[in-house]
């Protein structure tokens, strides 16, 4: 009788057969983070046509495909993404001033209502904290900011705070550990440092309460690094960009840079709007809407510093654009043109590649990109 001999479950396999099951795993994990690849939306507020168009960002083709158009009946502008992706806000500018809460559709990306919540004026700026239950808004007409609690469902509920700022107050945002709330006054030339009790939703001024700007410079955006190390302020009316170091432990900044985001030549009257760093950090691009340019910065990731690298000329008017998560595009709104450009970002060099236009509703202003679970 032969004897026929099973392996034995804890004998190694031989080498030929180990690079096949290695080349099978290698080929299965592959399949399966492309098929988990997360998908990237892209949300523009449309103020005049009072919609918010809903897109794709097709990497594999460099595209926008368009998903949906969300009527919102009002002035829609700021718009803001809860930290957990979930849950899109959006500010409506004309009378009765409010904001639209959506949920976010975690396959798709498509938005639904879910509720509407009265705002304490038109806010040009909203944002939440790092936890998700509070809503900041600025109002630039009322020179004002306030504190709305979002309810466990999403929903922003009533104003909770509302406190008296400088003039045209612009941006509102908090620092990544959410114990400091910073607010701009354009027409004040400063920026206001809050203390913020994130159990109560509270505002209270830090000391010391305030940074002045230089005078007729308009700060508007701003920007932090993701180390928190500095801070990025944009002033609208000189269309000047400060560098400051930023105290995480004290709530204070102090200024190391001022640059320009004009092209060389200008001879117009300077309007920045907004700018916003790559999420690696190593970059930083703003928008000036009299010359319709895109500025490029590379960013010292040691001293914090810029390094300008020129302007590319985009879309009329180009108040808000955005980087996507990955860091690969960047999407900017025309104002005038009532388009989007899409750029692909050179890793290396920052460079700016060339635009992919898509047309969008009437007055794009404002726009967030969202990389799906």
């Amino acid at each position: 009788m032969t004897a026929h001999l099973a392996r034995r479950p804890d004998r190694p396999l031989a080498a030929p057969m180990r690079r096949r099951f290695a080349a099978g795993l290698a080929s299965l994990l592959t399949a399966a983070a492309c098929s988990a690849q997360a998908t990237t939306v892209v949300y523009v507020a449309n103020a005049d046509s009072q919609d918010i168009s809903v897109l794709r960002l097709d990497k594999s083709k460099d595209t926008l495909v368009p998903l949906d158009t969300v009527k919102v009946g009002g002035t829609v502008m700021p718009l803001a993404v809860s930290p957990d992706k979930r849950f899109l806000y959006a500010s409506l500018r004309s009378q009765p001033y409010r904001v639209t809460s959506f949920a976010i559709d975690p396959a798709s990306g498509r938005l639904t209502r879910l509720g509407e919540s009265s705002l304490a004026d038109s806010m040009a700026n909203i944002d939440t904290d790092r936890s998700g239950r509070w809503l900041f808004s600025a109002s630039y007409g009322g020179g004002r900011i306030a504190v709305n609690e979002i309810g466990k469902d999403g929903v922003v509920g009533p104003t909770r705070q509302l406190i008296e700022t400088g003039p045209n107050a612009h941006a509102i945002h908090a620092d990544a550990a959410n114990r400091f709330v910073l607010a701009t006054s354009l027409g004040g030339d400063n920026v206001s440092i809050w203390r913020f009790d994130a159990q109560l939703g509270r505002l209270t001024p830090n000391d010391p309460p305030l940074l002045a700007a230089p005078a007729k410079s308009g700060p508007r955006h701003f920007v932090w690094d993701k180390a928190q190390r500095f801070m990025y302020l944009l002033g609208e009316l000189d269309a000047s960009l400060a560098v400051h170091a930023w105290d995480d432990q004290r709530g204070t900044l102090r200024e190391l840079q001022r640059t320009t985001t004009l092209p060389a030549g200008f001879a117009g009257k300077p309007w920045a709007a907004d700018l916003h760093l790559s999420p690696d950090g190593r970059f930083l691009y703003a928008s000036e809407r009299t010359s319709s340019t895109i500025s490029a910065f590379r960013v010292d990731p040691v001293t914090g510093l810029l390094q300008p690298l020129g302007q590319t000329p985009t879309e009329k008017t180009p108040r808000g654009f955005a980087i996507d998560p990955g860091g690969a595009f960047l999407v900017v709104a025309g104002q005038e043109s009532n388009s989007l450009s899409m750029y692909a970002i050179d890793a290396a060099s920052g460079e700016l590649g060339a635009p992919v236009r898509t047309a969008v509703g009437r007055n794009p202003n404002w726009v967030e990109i969202v990389d799906l679970p």
